[in-house]
């Protein structure tokens, strides 16, 4: 039966580019729209415009369209566009603004740098209806405003407040039905034999036959991969699962993203065996189960890459090998991952387990040296080691979190303060109202020199809307006694701090000595402040 490969990927689909689908009308339109803008007084409303797109069709309307009528809806609302968050090929159900990735940015770092958020429809914004909810109240907390260009909201009166919740039950309505038929559809595919949707797992690719139907065939590289893998662990001493990773990138059969997680998950899938499957949900270890018929039994859906035999031997060898590894704890087996860096391949320092005449030794290794370079014997004293050095350098450092201050009631104090200086100047000028009688100037004068010094005590940046940094009264060191290793290690990540180890090989002794050098960043402090995640509770 002859057979039509046919790979089924994302490029496939209509690729959208924003620099061609800009013409020159627009572009005349958008130079039009900005020196409208330009002519807009320095107090004016900040806008930023929210475009996003899941997928290009002929049904949708393009971003370059959604972007040029925000502006034009800017101009009308005497707004300035400071900014456009383009989240393309993003799905509104899926992904709430404040998760996309320039939207994000905005609404999460940002916020001081825009009053209202408009965007072209609301199901172009969000889904569901607690996304829209956790918007509403963001938007209130810090002072935006959230309009939309088709819909009648505006977070300024209650009738807007009503009308959006109404129109956001609606979008979520119209999501979950279109949610059910998807599942509905996959629910139906597992049970049959034939390939309808999805992507195949690793080994397989989609193809026609001769009646343009569509079943799943080997791919010849994987099937190459996986049988040598299964070749190179059924030795009597086997390769370990990152040196399969390395062979495998180097001949060029995996690309260089693939990792030992991920090289293990693709060869204990059953659907290696030609069957059907789909995850196991139970347990924290992403697996894949295999789906069974009417008729008890599994279904199969192409031909087997491994005999069932082929297989099961080698989940046999794969766990004898999982079972050598260091128990995981909470945190994983290597505490400060990503901090702990080896100094001469750059790479992370991990845990491994070596067992010799029956007892287990632990050594901190890298992934690029050559088998994984000399062994950082003992990681607790390492551990101990960095805890010291990170404490003396930032243990005395307070601990600030970063908070939102409208500048709203400052502003609206200096607008009334400078409108009466000038009253008041008027006043004083020749022939002006307090210059009729000597007691009148005098009293006036004064009224103005009070006025004028209540003006200078308003800090400018009192005006605007920013972030400020506020003790909450204990040092890191207090923060990470509470927290132990695992709170200090997350903010050496966030922070950037590194911690690079240095091998030395001595003559006469078998373990290296260890040299240890704590990197920090030049505005360590800056990256210290905590910022309050305002959608944690949000679904």
């Amino acid at each position: 039966m002859a057979k039509r490969t046919r790979t089924r990927t994302a490029s496939n689909q209509k690729h959208y580019d924003v620099e061609a689908e800009w013409t020159e009308a627009d572009l005349a339109l958008l130079e039009e729209l900005k020196r409208a803008e330009a002519l807009l007084p320095d107090d004016a409303p900040r806008a930023l415009l929210s475009v996003r797109l899941s997928v290009l069709t002929d049904d949708t309307t393009s971003p370059v369209r959604q972007e040029l009528d925000l502006r034009m809806l800017a101009r009308e609302r005497g707004c300035r566009v400071v900014g456009v968050a383009s989240d393309l090929n993003v799905s509104a159900t899926k992904v709430p603004p404040w998760k996309r990735k320039q939207l994000g940015d905005w609404l999460n770092n940002r916020a001081p740098e825009f009053d209202v958020l408009l965007f072209w429809k609301l199901d172009r914004f969000v889904r569901r209806l607690s996304d829209l909810s956790a918007m509403i109240d963001w938007s209130l907390k810090y002072g935006k405003n959230l309009i939309s260009k088709h819909d009648s909201i505006d977070l300024t009166t209650t009738a807007g407040k009503i009308m959006v919740t109404i129109i956001g039950g609606i979008a979520e309505i119209e999501a979950a039905n279109t949610s059910t038929r998807v599942a509905s559809l996959w629910d139906y595919t597992k049970t049959q034999s034939e390939w309808l949707v999805g992507k195949p797992a690793f080994g397989y690719e989609t193809a026609e036959d001769e009646n343009g139907k569509i079943i799943l065939v080997i791919n010849q590289r994987a099937h190459r991969a996986l049988h040598w893998c299964r070749k190179v662990a059924m030795r009597r001493k086997p390769a370990s699962a990152s040196r399969m990773v390395r062979v495998l990138v180097r001949s060029g059969l995996c690309g260089p993203g693939l990792t030992t997680s991920t090289l293990l998950r693709r060869l204990r899938n059953p659907a290696l065996m030609g069957y059907r499957v789909e995850e196991d949900k139970n347990g924290g270890v992403r697996r894949s189960k295999i789906v069974l018929g009417s008729d008890a039994k599994p279904i199969r859906v192409a031909e087997p890459i491994f005999t069932e035999d082929e297989f099961d031997s080698l989940q046999v060898v794969l766990d004898q090998s999982g079972k050598q590894q260091p128990a995981r704890s909470r945190t994983g087996a290597t505490r400060f991952l990503g901090v702990l860096i080896c100094h001469d391949c750059d790479t992370n320092m991990t845990v491994q387990k070596t067992t010799t005449k029956g007892k287990a030794y632990l050594y901190l290794r890298c992934g690029n040296c050559r088998s994984g370079g000399l062994g950082a014997p003992n990681p607790e004293d390492i551990y101990s080691k960095l805890v010291d050095d990170v404490l003396r350098v930032l243990g005395d450092e307070p601990v600030m979190t970063r908070e939102y201050r409208q500048g709203a009631e400052a502003r609206k104090e200096q607008k009334r303060l400078e409108e009466s200086v000038s009253y008041y100047m008027t006043g004083l000028e020749p022939g002006g109202r307090f210059t009729r009688t000597r007691f009148t100037k005098e009293q006036a004068e004064e009224t103005l020199d009070d006025l004028i010094k209540q003006l200078a005590a308003i800090d400018p940046e009192s005006t605007k809307d920013r972030w400020v940094a506020v003790h909450d009264g204990k040092s890191f060191r207090a923060r990470w006694q509470e927290g132990g290793m695992e709170a200090m290690g997350d903010d050496l990540l966030r922070v950037g701090m590194k911690c690079r180890i240095k091998r030395t090989k001595v003559k006469g002794i078998r373990a290296p000595q260890i040299h240890m050098k704590l990197m920090i960043p030049k505005d360590v402090r800056d990256r210290l402040v905590l910022k309050q995640d305002d959608f944690a509770e949000a679904f």
